[in-house]
């Protein structure tokens, strides 16, 4: 879940290791509120995956293990 504390524009990717984008989960204006996204890796192999969230001046990443 992520808490965003005001209306701002949110853009939320997957990438893998080598730094290719894979999926662009959102790119919109969000309003304040909490928030759950949804991952649909059935086209992706195992592995690791990161994530990059930016809103507003914020930028987050993690990372992701893909395990089938």
């Amino acid at each position: 879940m992520c808490p965003l504390p005001e209306r701002q524009h949110v853009r939320l990717e997957v990438y893998d290791v080598l730094g290719r984008r894979v999926q662009v989960l959102v790119d919109e204006e969000q309003p304040a509120g909490y928030y759950t996204f949804q991952f649909d890796a059935g086209r992706l192999a195992s592995g690791v995956y990161l994530y990059r969230m930016q809103t507003g001046g914020t930028v987050k990443t993690g990372r992701m293990t893909l395990v089938k």
